[in-house]
């Protein structure tokens, strides 16, 4: 057998290195998204979208494994340990109690991206029955007598805190600041309520698979999904006011640094605000933050007067402790 020469060696030794080194830098890589109950199919395709891109400019392989319920909830979950690398909740109050109670993440994290951290929006809208026998057309509709509303706890989930801060703002801009006024319209709204289920998701299959209730108080998302699913069975129903809903993501400092995972974390996130995610979040009837994309599908959305949480109740520091800490207004109206 002829010995290898000096110069062949080398050579060979050379690509043993170099394919060492691209199977080292090729990884797979996982990540947790703690997110909130509407958001399942949302994420499930985006997770397909962003593991191709990355896999296209780094060469590793994501997976994104996805944990859903009612946002309060998740937040409390990962307080409590469970290690999401990024949470995707339905309110900025819960990742603030992330980074207060837990430290996992610095206070200012909704400076970190774009619109206050939030790369789409929703709102407060009604899913009634076809032809809305109980013709419900407003708020104030909610109230009257015989009308069974089916919300979410607004304790444990975003979807039913907006709904709760959806009834009580119009309440308050109706009633021009009458804060008498404004609690009793939310006692007898929530004297209405007969299923006060923990998550969003809850309430909708409460509503629209066990048939209980007249009408739902949802995530303009959530409604426009229950329409195209069976859209022989209900019709949306859309306040001439509500409240603007800004769902915030942020990534989870404390535990992407303990995994090593930072940068595809803030990637996945960051990527939110491309064009073609915009367009997802549109698909699955999310209010896009690009006004390129949301002007292609603004036809889908309705038209109607918006209100923050700012302008009505200050901040969330603020809703929580009047609202709804324990022992505060809703506990007092709604175990009584």
């Amino acid at each position: 057998m002829n010995p290898i020469s000096p110069t062949r060696l080398a050579a060979i030794l050379a690509i043993g290195t170099a394919l060492a080194s691209s199977a080292t830098r090729a990884a797979d890589v996982q990540l947790l998204n703690v997110s909130y109950d509407p958001t399942r199919e949302l994420y499930s395709e985006y997770n397909k979208v962003f593991a191709k891109y990355w896999q296209d400019k780094t060469g590793d392989k994501v997976t994104v494994k996805q944990s859903h319920g009612g946002s309060g909830k998740q937040a409390r979950s990962v307080i409590d340990g469970l290690e999401a690398d990024v949470v995707t909740l339905g309110l900025a109050y819960d990742i603030d109690a992330i980074a207060e109670q837990a430290k996992l993440l610095p206070q200012n994290w909704q400076a970190r991206l774009p619109n206050n951290s939030t790369p789409y929006t929703s709102t407060v809208v009604f899913l009634v029955r076809k032809g809305n026998p109980k013709q419900v057309k407003n708020w104030s509709d909610l109230v009257k007598p015989g009308v069974s509303v089916i919300a979410s706890n607004p304790k444990t989930s975003a979807g039913g805190r907006w709904a709760y801060l959806g009834a009580y703002g119009y309440a308050f801009k109706t009633f021009q600041g009458d804060e008498n006024r404004a609690k009793d319209f939310i006692a007898r709204f929530y004297k209405n309520v007969p299923v006060l289920d923990s998550g969003a998701r809850g309430s909708t299959t409460t509503f629209v698979e066990r048939g209980i209730g007249d009408a739902l108080i949802s995530w303009e998302d959530e409604a426009l999904l229950a329409v195209k699913q069976d859209p022989s069975k209900f019709d949306i129903v859309v306040p001439p006011l509500s409240i603007q809903a800004e769902p915030p993501v942020s990534v989870v400092d404390k535990v992407v640094d303990k995994k090593g995972t930072r940068k595809v974390a803030e990637a996945y996130l960051q990527y939110l605000y491309t064009p073609e995610a915009q367009e997802i979040a549109a698909r699955h009837f999310y209010r896009p933050t690009d006004k390129t994309v949301y002007a292609r599908h603004a036809r889908q959305f309705a038209k109607l007067d918006l209100f923050t949480v700012k302008e009505v109740f200050g901040d969330w520091h603020q809703i929580q402790k009047k609202h709804l800490a324990d022992g505060a207004l809703f506990d007092q109206i709604y175990l009584k």
